[in-house]
């Protein structure tokens, strides 16, 4: 997101032009209407996410009903602020094609399916229908596009811990969902989406207590996915923190030999090379 507001002195405020108004407040953090829509985005994201999971447990056909209704509801909210993007952007395909905005549109597509097309809200439950609904969880990745959110702004190493946190979540709730998806109607130990998520919590932290193992092939590729994406993308996201609070310390001289830029305050040779540079610094007091 945009570090665009009406607050600051530079800024005269929201532009006049229908489109370009429509993207300011999709990207402001700072006016009142910016942080409502920034607030209730994330709230019904949240709601989104609990509706999809909800529904994965026995429920009564009358409440079945309601969280059905309340899906198409946010449902349409989505939908309605995907369009919005695409008008008030000012390059609307490379808009269509930003990865935020395709998963924006995946999220509600199970949804509008159901909706739009002579089939059964049952059907929503089937097949790649289902799978399709564990990527909202990756909506919430909107909110981690830089320092600004609708409470202030953060520091660049709070973001970085936030990602990372948000990254394990996303992980272990995608994969708890892809795991379900394939073993609910083979499998006896997967009746929710809770036995999933506890199965690929212990699965990934290698404790393994075997109360719960894959009965099909499909469960079986998804545990490999998810371990490989664990070991991949969390010590990717970690690695950003652990350089960045490296780099604190480092001060932007050149190596004249290797042309390594960054040493430590009081280093006299090159880290990498060891040729002489015999760095200047201000000692503390």
């Amino acid at each position: 997101m945009s570090n665009v507001g009406a607050d600051s002195p530079d800024d005269p405020g929201p532009p006049d032009d229908a489109r370009e108004r429509v993207r300011f407040y999709l990207l402001d953090h700072r006016t009142p209407l910016g942080k409502a829509i920034d607030i209730g985005l994330l709230a019904l994201n949240l709601v989104f996410v609990a509706v999809f999971v909800a529904q994965t447990y026995p429920l009564d056909p009358a409440r079945r009903a309601r969280l059905w209704d309340l899906e198409v509801a946010i449902a349409a909210v989505f939908a309605a602020e995907y369009v919005l993007r695409l008008y008030g952007a000012r390059d609307r395909l490379s808009e269509a094609t930003d990865p935020y905005t395709v998963v924006d549109l995946l999220s509600v597509l199970p949804t509008v399916l159901v909706v739009f097309f002579p089939v059964s809200a049952v059907a929503l439950n089937a097949g790649f229908l289902r799978v399709l609904r564990v990527v909202r969880v990756l909506r919430f990745y909107r909110f981690t596009q830089d320092e600004e959110f609708f409470f202030g702004t953060i520091s660049g190493g709070a973001l970085r811990a936030m990602k990372l946190l948000l990254t394990v979540l996303v992980v272990l709730f995608v994969s708890a969902g892809l795991f379900y998806s394939a073993e609910v109607r083979a499998n006896p130990e997967v009746r929710h989406f809770g036995d999933a998520f506890y199965y690929v919590v212990i699965t990934l932290s290698t404790t393994g207590f075997g109360d719960i193992v894959p009965v099909t092939r499909a469960g079986r590729w998804v545990t490999v996915a998810s371990i490989l994406a664990a070991i991949i993308l969390i010590p990717w996201q970690a690695s950003k923190i652990v350089r960045a609070w490296t780099s604190d310390d480092e001060v932007p001289v050149t190596c004249p030999n290797c042309g390594l830029t960054g040493h430590d305050p009081d280093a006299s040779h090159c880290k990498a090379c060891g040729h002489v540079i015999y760095q200047e610094y201000d000692s503390p007091e």
